[in-house]
């Protein structure tokens, strides 16, 4: 029976998956764990065992085929089919988010943008027309989308959260500093800059007593 792949080594892959397209972009066919670790910041040996669970990628005193690993790795997170996207929140952070590149190289289509503010409802952002979050059933009726991008502010997330759910959605990436509930068939994924800024702090401080 095939060993289950832990959650680290899940959430390590798209650091993997990332370095290798840079790599492939600077024209570079084969890369060493040693040179992958140093991209990354993961060490080698980590890269390795994490990289085993899924076949053997490697050749000994080669490397690793960069186009040959991006196919794999794109396959196992299933980044090589694409899928659609709901992002509820037009403003900075949204419209930001609707124009970054990298979400259409690893398979994701923003196909569906909401908000609640008239001034926003109607307009363009990427080619999608705003519609207001008060019809968001009716607008992914038919569209096939289980994954939304939660942009709004803070004190709207939890309402919002349950307009997402109601409307079908089973994955939710959160961008506000708001915790939302959601029924345990729901995922959320939190990713908020604060909590990733607060880590670097602890990081220099924990730097700063050992000098």
């Amino acid at each position: 029976m095939k060993a289950k792949v832990p959650v680290g080594v899940i959430e390590r892959l798209p650091n993997y998956l990332n370095c290798l397209l840079q790599l492939e972009k600077q024209g570079v066919d084969t890369v060493s764990s040693k040179r992958m670790s140093y991209l990354t910041g993961i060490n080698s040996a980590e890269i390795r065992r994490d990289l085993i669970y899924f076949g053997t990628f490697g050749i000994k005193g080669v490397g690793y085929e960069v186009k040959y690993l991006i196919q794999k790795l794109q396959h196992i997170l299933g980044s090589d089919i694409q899928h659609k996207i709901a992002l509820v929140g037009a403003g900075n952070l949204g419209s930001a988010i609707a124009g970054y590149d990298a979400l259409k190289k690893h398979g994701f289509l923003i196909d569906a943008i909401f908000d609640q503010d008239t001034k926003k409802i109607g307009t363009r952002i990427g080619g999608i027309i705003v519609s207001d979050i008060a019809e968001i059933m009716e607008v992914l009726s038919g569209k096939n989308i289980s994954i939304a991008i939660l942009a709004v502010p803070p004190a709207a997330a939890q309402t919002t959260a349950n307009k997402m759910v109601a409307a079908g959605i089973n994955v939710i990436l959160n961008y506000t500093s708001t915790i939302v509930e959601v029924p345990d068939l729901v995922q959320v994924h939190n990713s908020d800059p604060v909590n990733e800024l607060l880590y670097t702090l602890h990081y220099l401080s924990s730097q700063s007593t050992k000098l």
